[in-house]
């Protein structure tokens, strides 16, 4: 009985996100720490093959992430009160991010 409710617990990360007080902590984290994709992206463009394009391609991309990024949190911040409706991905899942800036 002890190992079922444990693997139960394990593949349940879905129950662990709809979590009010993860949602709250998440976009507040996310409100202030979006502008690490900014550095983030800049030096994942040098270690391209170009790394000139690779610099301004990820100045681009990371400048737009930490919109993104702080929106969403923004959004979670807000709304952590209310969980997302029963199946729904979250925005972070949905625009293929990680949960937090550094992972």
């Amino acid at each position: 009985l002890a190992v079922a409710t444990g693997m139960t617990f394990a593949m349940s990360r879905t129950a662990w996100a709809q979590d009010p007080i993860h949602k709250m902590g998440r976009g507040i984290v996310n409100v202030l720490t979006g502008w690490i994709e900014l550095p983030k992206q800049i030096h994942l463009g040098k270690q391209e093959e170009n790394p000139v394009a690779g610099i301004s391609r990820g100045l681009v991309k990371g400048v737009g992430l930490t919109v993104l990024r702080g929106g969403i949190g923004l959004y979670e911040a807000c709304t952590f009160a209310f969980p997302y409706p029963k199946g729904f991905v979250s925005p972070y899942e949905q625009m293929g991010l990680n949960d937090y800036a550094w992972e």
